[in-house]
């Protein structure tokens, strides 16, 4: 197919917009239950939002490389290099601000503190070394040598071996404990240190181990764009998309009896659920945006989509800001949710509004930059 499809556009903007809405609430003591990450095992709407994007970005990684013809040589190898770190950097960058702001601020307000500053800068040894830039970067460079490498038959193959392994670990390794005893707890702290880790009652979300079948839920995806663009009548194409994200949901749902749906582990059903959950709701999109015609004003969601790592990037470090600055008193986030809440008279209401004119912000940015055709490729 050779004219581009709108609907994934759509779906990415959709995608990073509900990142921005979930991960920037006015407070975390008062959030709707939809936009709250399940506690442990289970799914809630918004699981759904890192995994549609690991998915998406698969998807995109297919559109990049098939210009390239899937042949990884000494050039594309390089790119791939280079786009690997320089995520993964713009990720652990994130945190040292976060981590440096934070500190700085409860050293300001601590008369015991000698120097803010120079705890400020001590506590950059302690930066997180994990997270979702960094789970995407690692996951981006693994997946794209292995689609230049091997055959796609092999691809489909080497996905279900890394979700068996990965499912084997955990049922050996008390991966589905929700504490330090875990399988994944252990190896985040043996090999980054306890300070260095998300410390979610002892299991990093985004830990190493999780790479695993993050790697197969991004092949995923790539399998996805394959079915979506290639071969046939756009119909045939569609049907096959359908067939497989039903496949992947009934698969993941029919796991889920002995490897419990769980984002924190990103358990093997979660990663077939949600990626059939992405499939079916991509088809949808593709039937009702480009085949149907029936939404032409696509704009409002495609200015995410077009620049989604940037804008999603920009949303952290804003948000980052507006928690930590100014440094002495409450902070501007703080500030802005007490006067919603007193305006609204209502704590979730209140949080929920913040999130949405925070999301709202980040929109207009990214319509600058939709508006003057900028792309900006991380």
């Amino acid at each position: 197919m050779k004219q581009r499809l709108v609907a994934l556009d759509v779906l990415r903007g959709l995608t990073v917009g509900g990142m921005i809405l979930v991960n920037t609430p006015g407070t975390w003591n008062y959030v709707y239950a939809p936009l709250r990450h399940a506690v442990w095992n289970g799914l809630t709407p918004a699981d759904l939002v890192f995994p549609f994007f690991l998915f998406m970005m698969g998807m995109s990684m297919y559109l990049s490389l098939r210009r390239t013809g899937f042949r990884l040589d000494r050039p594309l190898l390089g790119r791939i290099v280079r786009r690997t770190a320089a995520i993964y950097l713009i990720g652990t960058a994130i945190y040292a601000l976060a981590t440096f702001l934070g500190a700085l601020r409860g050293a300001a307000a601590d008369p015991a503190a000698a120097s803010p500053w120079s705890e400020a800068f001590a506590a950059l040894a302690r930066v997180r070394l994990t997270g979702v830039l960094q789970r995407l970067a690692f996951a981006y460079g693994i997946g794209a040598v292995l689609a230049t490498t091997l055959r796609y038959r092999t691809l489909v193959w080497i996905i279900g071996l890394l979700l068996a392994l990965y499912g084997a670990i955990l049922l050996a390794g008390d991966g589905f404990v929700y504490g330090p005893e875990n399988i994944l707890s252990r190896v985040d702290v043996a090999c980054f240190g306890a300070e260095r880790i998300y410390w979610d009652n002892g299991v990093d979300p985004e830990g190493l181990l999780g790479l695993i079948p993050s790697v197969a839920h991004l092949l995923l995806g790539f399998c996805a764009g394959r079915l979506c663009l290639e071969g046939g009548a756009m119909e045939e194409r569609l049907n096959r998309l359908f067939v497989f994200g039903a496949l992947l949901l009934f698969g993941g749902l029919l796991l889920h009896y002995g490897l419990p749906l769980n984002k924190k582990v990103w358990s093997p059903s979660f990663v077939l659920a949600t990626s059939g959950f992405a499939s079916l709701l991509l088809a949808l999109l593709v039937w009702a945006i480009d085949v149907r015609g029936r939404f032409r004003r696509t704009a409002a969601f495609e200015v995410f989509g077009v620049n989604p790592l940037f804008c999603y990037v920009f949303s952290e470090v804003a948000a980052i800001l507006l928690v930590s600055l100014p440094v002495g008193g409450p902070s501007a986030a703080r500030r802005l949710y007490g006067a919603l809440a007193a305006l609204m008279g209502d704590g979730y209401a209140a949080s929920l509004l913040y999130g949405l004119l925070f999301t709202a912000f980040c929109w207009g940015v990214g319509y600058a930059l939709y508006r003057r055709r900028i792309c900006i490729r991380i």
